[in-house]
């Protein structure tokens, strides 16, 4: 399943909003997603209140997320985007077994699953 996003003009840089409760994940996916020629870490969140007020500020054209937020719930955080911010893509990146979380988190409003355990490609 793609995840397609509308880009203005080739010169624009895609917005990505990242939400994870590990600082540390946080800085590696914003490094990794700043060297790409056209993406643009555009905020980030620790968790699901964090998360929806950022995205507001900043609306990104795309939202990777953690399933899970420390006490909170990535997929509390899907079905919050999905009645505020309908056509943001969300793409988890989680550490949960996809056959176990993928389906749920599908139906809540993600675009795709990946686990951390995949290797860069």
């Amino acid at each position: 399943m793609g995840i397609s996003i509308a880009k203005d003009n080739k010169e624009k840089k895609y917005k990505v909003f990242i939400v994870d409760d590990h600082p540390l994940v946080r800085s590696g996916l914003t490094d990794l997603i700043n060297r790409q020629k056209d993406l643009a870490v555009c905020g980030e969140a620790e968790d699901v209140s964090g998360a929806l007020k950022a995205v507001e500020e900043s609306r990104p054209d795309i939202l990777i997320a953690d399933l899970s937020l420390g006490l909170d719930s990535g997929l509390r955080l899907m079905e919050n985007l999905k009645c505020m911010h309908s056509k943001l893509p969300v793409l988890v990146l989680s550490m949960h077994d996809e056959s176990l979380y993928a389906e749920r988190c599908f139906k809540a409003g993600a675009r795709g699953y990946i686990m951390k355990e995949e290797k860069p490609g």
